[in-house]
């Protein structure tokens, strides 16, 4: 079986694994699974397409996630610590809900604003080089569906902001299941041009 081959196969497989990741405690597992399986189709896809670019922007898709993710633990955690003094116990200083929200409200508020703007600007990058892998793909095996499932996902993350993106980033995910699993078994074999006449 070719590179190609193994690539519907395992990507296939693992886009499923990834869209599981949201049943509780083994979608984790599953997710992380799905995560892998798709990372070795793409580096096949890459290999075989001799196109080094799919990989690295897939690459970059992922180190992105991660980062807003840390990001936005990481501002929580800063915003949550200084309303709280890095200590909860200091919640019972405040005699009532009120008394601690007109101390820290506007903090909580501004700082987790801020997390998540950043968080989503950082995945919103990451989109965009989602689907510029996605849209090599397509390119060098002619299944355009991943061309819209690079599309799909960036809309996603582009109103992810208002909640609805959530469920568009899940159709994605569904495009790009039947993305893999629509891939030749070989590459499609490039026309040669003409020969030119010979005088």
């Amino acid at each position: 079986m070719s590179k190609i081959g193994q690539a519907k196969i395992l990507g296939g497989i693992g886009a499923l694994f990834m869209l599981l990741f949201i049943i509780p405690t083994i979608g984790f597992i599953l997710g992380i699974v799905g995560l892998v399986l798709v990372f070795v189709a793409v580096k096949y896809i890459a290999e075989e397409t001799k196109d080094n670019s799919i990989f690295h922007n897939y690459l970059m898709n992922f180190i992105l996630n991660i980062v807003a993710i840390v990001a936005l633990v990481g501002v929580m955690i800063l915003v949550f610590g200084t309303a709280f003094g890095f200590s909860f116990s200091n919640i019972q200083t405040f005699t009532d809900f009120n008394s601690f929200w007109n101390a820290y409200g506007l903090v909580l508020v501004i700082g987790c604003a801020l997390g998540f703007l950043v968080a989503w600007i950082v995945l919103l990058i990451g989109a965009l080089y989602l689907r510029k892998s996605y849209d090599r793909i397509a390119e060098h095996t002619k299944v355009d569906l991943f061309k819209t499932t690079g599309l799909v996902n960036l809309i996603g993350a582009a109103t992810l902001i208002i909640v609805i993106g959530a469920f568009i980033i899940i159709i994605a995910k569904i495009l790009e299941i039947v993305s893999y699993f629509s891939l030749p078994e070989t590459l499609p074999q490039t026309p040669q041009p003409p020969m030119p006449p010979t005088p």
